[in-house]
């Protein structure tokens, strides 16, 4: 037994001894989660991990049921404000408490209020209207990339575009401070980024977007902040400029970070599994199956489902005590062999509808909808419009952001 499985083979709580192990683990293979994973999930399925930068203590959950409950569980809590809550960047405690999180990172009765403002924006109606601006812009971006002789980096010319320029146009921005948007969800979604240059962004970014609300509630459009004051006013919510600040910055790193990689990454496997490929450009009704199997093979924000426990609960055969964190890895929970079989292997005709990729329960992702659509229009435009799409450097000297709390591509080099 290796030392990964050894970690935690005895202990029944967090503080009888035991022996953490560094979190979080690199991909060994860029297109496979850790391989810790599968080892810890057979041997150790909760087991403790200390956090590398913010030097916490959290226990790891590996098997989906355990994540699957632990997300659904009121006693997990989500508060970052919480003692024990496993923050994976050092903060201190003078600048924490004067922080305004998310609701991704509040428990009701403030998540709900919030969420219950910003739910109207990601309704299957909306987001089918914004089916055709998806699909225009997914054109423009192939055309300019066609108009170039190639190679190109796809990164660059597709995936970042796409979720960005929408998510400028949906938020009511100028789309000229879509490079400011992309510095900023990098630089704080950066584990190796200093702890002075994320406050100093945090705080940059929250005076912008305080200004643009600003302006929208005096001049509102028809846009997502424009309503969203509106709606805080009618609704009396009672939420302050802070507030709407705090959910205008969690939408920046959720609309932009989180597609483009997906755009990228899943662009590669495809390459990688020209076979699949051939079959979801002979049938496009396949793609939005093939959709779900990328966000569960990838599983690019695999340590980003985090909790802390508010009383004593028993998972995975252990015990985890009130005000002990929990890391609910949603990517380990995606290649659970006991749920999903040869969890390894790229299948577009899997059901895996049961991925973990957007959490589960009160906190699963709002936009999961929105990304599933700009994923599958992408995906069907570039297979039908450049069928000779291939990579134009080996995979091996590809450059993988293994430093983000996003898994994804700095660049992604391809020709036709």
């Amino acid at each position: 037994m290796t030392d990964v499985a050894q970690a935690e083979t005895g202990p029944t709580s967090a503080g009888e001894g035991s022996s953490a192990l560094p979190f979080p683990f690199t991909r060994k293979c860029p297109l496979s989660t850790p391989h810790e994973y599968a080892e810890l999930r057979t041997h150790s399925p909760a087991t403790k991990v200390r956090l590398q930068l913010s030097g916490k203590e959290a226990w790891l959950l590996t098997r989906h049921e355990d994540v699957k409950k632990v997300l659904g569980d009121p006693a997990m809590s989500s508060d970052a404000k919480r003692p024990g809550y496993p923050l994976q960047f050092p903060v201190p405690e003078e600048v924490l408490q004067f922080i305004k999180f998310p609701f991704s990172a509040l428990d009701a009765p403030e998540h709900t209020v919030q969420r219950r403002l910003v739910i109207p924006e990601f309704t299957a109606r909306r987001i089918q209207d914004l089916r055709p601006r998806i699909q225009e812009i997914v054109d423009e971006r192939i055309d300019a990339l066609l108009a170039g002789e190639g190679p190109a980096d796809l990164v660059k010319e597709l995936a970042a575009p796409v979720p960005s320029l929408l998510f400028c146009e949906m938020l009511g921005a100028d789309p000229a401070d879509i490079d400011y948007f992309r510095r900023y969800s990098e630089v704080t979604m950066n584990r190796e980024s200093t702890q002075e240059d994320v406050i100093a962004l945090y705080a940059e970014m929250d005076g912008f977007l305080g200004r643009l609300i600003t302006e929208k509630e005096k001049n509102p459009g028809d846009d997502l902040l424009s309503r969203l004051a509106a709606k805080n006013r009618e609704e009396d919510a009672g939420l302050e400029l802070a507030d709407l600040v705090s959910i205008a910055r969690l939408l920046v790193v959720a609309g932009f970070d989180t597609t483009a990689n997906m755009i990228g990454l899943g662009t590669l496997v495809l390459l990688q599994n020209p076979e699949a490929a051939d079959e979801l450009r002979a049938d496009p009704s396949l793609t939005r199956k093939a959709v779900d199997e990328l966000l569960r093979f990838l599983s690019i924000a695999d340590s980003a489902t985090v909790r802390v426990a508010t009383d004593d609960v028993e998972v995975g055969g252990i015990t985890i005590r009130a005000g002990e964190g929990v890391i609910a890895s949603n990517g380990a929970a995606n290649w659970d062999g006991a749920v999903f079989e040869n969890p390894h292997v790229f299948d577009i005709h899997r059901d895996a509808k049961n991925h973990l990729a957007f959490s589960y329960g009160a906190h699963q992702c709002l936009g999961a909808n929105l990304a599933r659509v700009q994923l599958e229009i992408v995906f069907d435009a570039l297979l039908a419009r450049i069928p000779t799409l291939r990579l134009a450097a080996p995979l091996e000297e590809l450059s993988f952001m293994h430093g983000g709390h996003i898994y994804g591509l700095h660049q992604l080099p391809v020709t036709w």
